[in-house]
């Protein structure tokens, strides 16, 4: 079986890992965004996945696009491939690359679908109190995330999951998944089935602003919004002018007369009113400084009775 593989972060670097230990099988190529730069230098740095792809001694390219890029669909092509696996790849595939692999573009997705189609699966199921989430296998076509589907697995989330913990784990999942599936895909075993046209949502691009901490939301959502950005690029508020990301905490289900945002230290813990609730802030980091456990912040400050979180 021979496979090109297309990813970009360190997360699907599992897959990648389980596609090149498979047995009768080979991964003949790499597809990976272009550099970018990083660190405190900004210097150019290759993605997870064209790193990885060099230190295997694969053939890896990183085109700017794919569209009208013949120059990148002549490489594909040249691949003789079976499988074109695809995992957090960060472009849109033109007819071209689709149709291209005799066995089609094969994609692992972060979420049961239809529920969650689109760019963040992860984070929207956390946003939206879902207790389960799960990893499918799926055909690629022309549509987002519309093809169907091969396999699938069930994950729950608990009430204390981050995204970060989240991640990892269906992408593990999903590398095992993947791993058993190609060769019955391959072998004409394992059909894919359409996908239901009921029960569709779509995982929209997250945007900067919904980071920031609304205190006029419940204690429970308020958790949720930490957890969804945990542990990067991390939920945050603001305390005296200054940005306060919020790393952990727990939302406890109980009458108050705090104002939403306002800081109590009831039984020496940080606590914070919401619109319904209060949200018991566990580990932080203040701007400019390392993250740190509630305790450790407070005891740096002198008074905090008056404070008001806001954005």
């Amino acid at each position: 079986m021979r496979i090109v593989f297309a990813g970009t972060p360190a997360l699907t670097l599992p897959v990648l890992q389980s596609l090149l230990h498979m047995p009768d099988a080979e991964v003949v190529g790499v597809v990976s965004q272009p550099d970018r730069k990083a660190g405190r230098g900004m210097r150019l740095l290759p993605s997870p996945v064209k790193q990885a792809a060099l230190d295997t001694g694969i053939d890896v390219i990183t085109p700017n696009s794919l569209r009208d890029n013949e120059q990148a669909l002549a490489w594909l092509q040249s691949k003789k491939l079976d499988v074109l696996a695809v995992v957090a790849f960060g472009m849109l595939l033109p007819k071209s690359w689709l149709d291209t692999p005799k066995h089609g573009a094969i994609n692992v997705h972060a979420s049961l679908l239809p529920r969650w189609r689109g760019a963040a699966p992860i984070e929207r199921a956390i946003l939206a109190g879902d207790a389960e989430t799960g990893v499918c296998i799926m055909r690629m076509d022309e549509g987002l995330d519309t093809g169907g589907v091969y396999a699938k697995a069930r994950i729950p989330i608990g009430p204390e999951t981050t995204a970060g913990e989240l991640r990892s784990r269906l992408m593990q999942e999903g590398a095992a998944l993947l791993a058993t599936s190609l060769p019955r895909i391959v072998d004409g075993c394992l059909l894919c089935r359409p996908q239901s046209s009921e029960g569709v949502t779509y995982a929209s691009k997250l945007e900067s602003h919904e980071r920031n901490i609304d205190w006029l939301q419940s204690a429970g959502q308020v958790d949720r919004t930490v957890r969804a950005f945990a542990p990067a690029p991390g939920a945050r508020t603001r305390l005296a002018g200054k940005w306060l990301k919020l790393l952990s905490g727990e939302p406890l289900d109980m009458a108050h007369e705090l104002q939403p945002g306002e800081v109590s230290l009831r039984s020496g813990h940080m606590e914070v009113g919401c619109g319904e609730g209060i949200y018991r802030i566990l580990s932080l980091q203040p701007e400019g400084k390392k993250a740190m456990a509630a305790g450790d912040f407070l005891r740096g400050i002198h008074d905090i009775s008056n404070f008001i979180l806001g954005t």
